[in-house]
């Protein structure tokens, strides 16, 4: 959908960056330098207990954001990453990570 001149765009992503092959049971060091990285890009992101939602306008943006994150696992040592990246593109309508979650509250009985 275009408003005006502009192409509406909002991206929401759902990231997963997995360290193989570490040490350790706890990956919790290696997330801290992956949202290191997202923290440098400007990208609005929320840390979840299995995973990452971010939220961009421009498609190029989330993913120069999602290769800092992957190279930062790199960067603090793992040999491997295994990321996963779940996309949802709407262009008709500009809303928010916030506004689906009330949405579907909005619509839940409790």
């Amino acid at each position: 959908m275009k408003m005006g001149a502009y192409i509406i765009i909002m991206i929401s992503a759902e990231l997963t960056i997995i360290p193989i092959g570490t040490s350790k049971t706890s990956i919790s060091n290696y997330i801290a330098a992956a949202l290191s990285a997202l923290d440098k890009t400007g990208i609005k992101y929320e840390l979840c207990g299995m995973g990452t939602i971010m939220e961009s306008d421009d498609p190029d943006k989330l993913f120069d954001a999602v290769k800092m994150a992957h190279e930062a696992v790199f960067a603090e040592g793992a040999d491997r990453v295994a990321t996963s990246l779940k996309i949802d593109d709407r262009r008709d309508k500009k809303r928010s990570m916030e506004d689906k979650v009330r949405s579907v509250e909005k619509k839940m009985t409790r």
